[in-house]
């Protein structure tokens, strides 16, 4: 997973798609080097939105035979989470904090779950429980970045960026719940 934290002197350019599935519109958006976004909703224009808002700077292209290979592997995986896709990630942007937090989800095992404690404490940070669950709303990597898995220490489902039903069938189709 390659990250950048600063722009270089070449505009940010990421192309993206919009694909359906059981969830749901789903964006996904990529650099040459990976896919940077993965976004959830009911709308095509609230995602294109929402990645507008994520990169501000950006310039937003469609489609490209790569990013159509890429978003059938996320396709993939959003039907099939169990199965282990390997697929190239630039994260761009994000804090040290939320980028610590991020590979902290990618290390949760699908069908197994973590609370907001216990991924401040892989990040860390053990008190930083509300950073944690900030980390988490910004995720821009919906499923692959699995902070689906994530619930509150009293086993409630805290929250999901892309909606608590969304959330409930990601873990169903893992088998954690």
């Amino acid at each position: 997973m390659s990250t950048r934290t600063s722009p270089s002197s070449a505009p940010l350019v990421l192309h993206y798609t919009l694909r359906q599935s059981a969830l749901g519109q789903v964006l996904v958006a990529a650099t040459p080097k990976g896919i940077a976004a993965v976004l959830l909703g009911d709308s095509k224009s609230a995602l294109i939105s929402d990645l507008q808002q994520r990169y501000p700077k950006a310039q937003l292209d469609t489609g490209g035979p790569l990013l159509h290979r890429w978003s059938d592997t996320v396709l993939e995986i959003l039907e099939h989470p169990t199965l282990q896709h390997v697929v190239p990630l630039d994260v761009v942007g994000g804090t040290d904090f939320q980028r610590k937090v991020w590979k902290a989800l990618r290390s949760i095992p699908p069908g197994q779950t973590r609370t907001y404690t216990e991924l401040a404490k892989a990040a860390g940070q053990p008190q930083a429980v509300r950073a944690v669950a900030s980390a988490c709303a910004a995720n821009p990597l919906a499923v692959l970045v699995p902070c689906h898995r994530v619930l509150r220490s009293d086993g409630g489902w805290g929250g999901y960026r892309w909606g608590l039903e969304r959330k409930q069938q990601l873990l169903q189709q893992e088998g954690a719940i």
